[in-house]
């Protein structure tokens, strides 16, 4: 039986050698459990394990870097960009990109993929779990009975129910929409803010944030973060939303005006609030630590086993689709 010969293996210098360098400013998040899969792949530049600043570091490789990853909190800025001449692709692990310069991208014709909607299920679940928890009280209620106030001071308080509230959702993308399929099932009346009305959607469009504030009991923040949402979330939509109202954050912490935030959740002006994203993250304002209408979460929304290898699976593809010249599975628009 004849057996057909097999090349001889390439020397492993020789092969990292011949692999498309991918530049990695910052891994993402649980990078080092898959990071064997994408040096199978691609020759992976660390600039993190490197001992020289970074901008000398892009430097050297300004040449031969064509793509990159960029975790959800790897600013890529015209600093990082003007060090990379050659630079065509960026892939972020993240469905966010206020962390790219998109204009810059565009000009100097850099595409950009994100993670699409690979999480956006995981964030809805998270939305409405901080939603339940704001409303019935249930972190602060195991810290009630740990705490061995059951016994000694009696009943806890009793919660709100979420069938039949008025839910404002801002922002009606990929994680909007499934917030909303949810939501609907616990029979809350919905209504939305979004950049323009979405004629497939039936619920009432607000084209004011503040007119949404004032027809809600509850508002729930799921829009990008960029100039024109930056602290969108202000004093006056926390007026017109009340001491009745409940918000919930899983988009980015600067959405909200977070010194005003606070102020109202201190003083009583507001009931509640779900906070998954902070301003200034991790730093989380300390005033919010004893109040037990607050939930606080470490922005992990979007983070399950499964949600991490699905990014991991579509990042893998958008890098192959761009070293094969072939379309991006999950482009930003950049307009």
């Amino acid at each position: 039986m004849a057996y057909r010969s097999h090349p001889q293996p390439l020397n492993l210098a020789t092969k990292h050698q011949q692999l498309p360098k991918v530049l990695i400013i910052r891994p993402p998040m649980a990078f080092k459990s898959v990071e064997t899969e994408f040096s199978q792949k691609f020759h992976l530049v660390k600039a993190w394990e490197s001992p020289l600043p970074l901008d000398q570091f892009l430097a050297a490789h300004a040449h031969d870097v064509r793509a990159m990853i960029a975790s959800g909190v790897t600013p890529v800025n015209p600093d990082v960009l003007r060090h990379l001449p050659s630079l065509r692709c960026i892939v972020t692990s993240s469905a966010g990109i206020d962390q790219i310069d998109l204009p810059e991208c565009r000009r100097r014709g850099i595409v950009v993929a994100n993670a699409g909607a690979v999480f956006s299920e995981d964030v809805a679940d998270t939305a409405v779990a901080l939603l339940i928890d704001v409303l019935r009280r249930v972190v602060a209620a195991d810290r009630y009975v740990r705490g061995g106030n059951w016994l000694v001071k009696g009943d806890y308080p009793l919660g709100s129910k979420l069938g039949g509230k008025r839910v404002g959702i801002v922002g009606l993308g990929s994680i909007g929409m499934e917030v909303a399929k949810r939501l609907e099932a616990f029979g809350c009346t919905l209504s939305y803010y979004s950049r323009k009305a979405k004629p497939s959607v039936s619920f009432p469009f607000y084209s004011n944030v503040c007119e949404l504030a004032t027809n809600c009991d509850i508002l729930i923040l799921c829009c990008a973060l960029n100039d024109q949402t930056h602290h969108m979330i202000n004093k006056e939509v926390l007026l017109a939303l009340g001491k009745e109202g409940v918000i919930v954050n899983i988009a980015r912490g600067a959405v909200i005006d977070e010194k005003e935030l606070v102020r109202f959740l201190v003083q009583g002006d507001i009931a509640g609030a779900g906070l998954d994203v902070f301003e200034n993250e991790p730093e989380v304002p300390r005033e919010l630590f004893p109040l037990d209408n607050v939930v606080l979460s470490p922005h992990r929304a979007v983070f399950t086993e499964e949600s991490i290898r699905d990014s991991v699976d579509l990042m893998l593809a958008n890098l192959e689709a761009f070293f094969s010249n072939k379309p991006l599975l999950s482009p930003v628009e950049n307009e």
